[in-house]
């Protein structure tokens, strides 16, 4: 069974293809993705490698956890499940209101 991990404090610079390249000295690349802004179309500094099996994705954290990968230090563990949020408000906020304190 594939086991996902998350890779954080990635560089701006690193792509897909250089995780791919890099946890592939683990075992086999089932998939790598790096998150990315939609508004910049930026990396958000971290992203997720997928293992094909349980063993290849603990000799990845073992490998790669607090190493160097594209000048910067990363942190790789298992990927928890995203978890639910609130639904965001819309508009600006809360609105104003008279906040007291004066005598008309």
């Amino acid at each position: 069974m594939a086991k996902k991990l998350f890779v954080g404090g990635l560089s701006f610079d690193t792509t897909e293809n250089t995780l791919k390249d890099t946890f592939s000295q683990a075992g086999t690349v089932e998939s790598s993705v790096i998150i990315m802004d939609k508004v910049s179309g930026r990396s958000k500094g971290f992203g997720f490698v997928e293992m094909s099996t349980e063993d290849e994705a603990k000799k990845a954290i073992e490998m790669f956890n607090g190493k160097d990968i594209d000048g910067r230090n990363v942190t790789v563990n298992e990927a928890r499940p995203m978890e639910a949020r609130a639904p965001r408000q819309g508009g600006f906020g809360g609105g104003g209101g008279d906040r007291g304190g004066r005598n008309w």
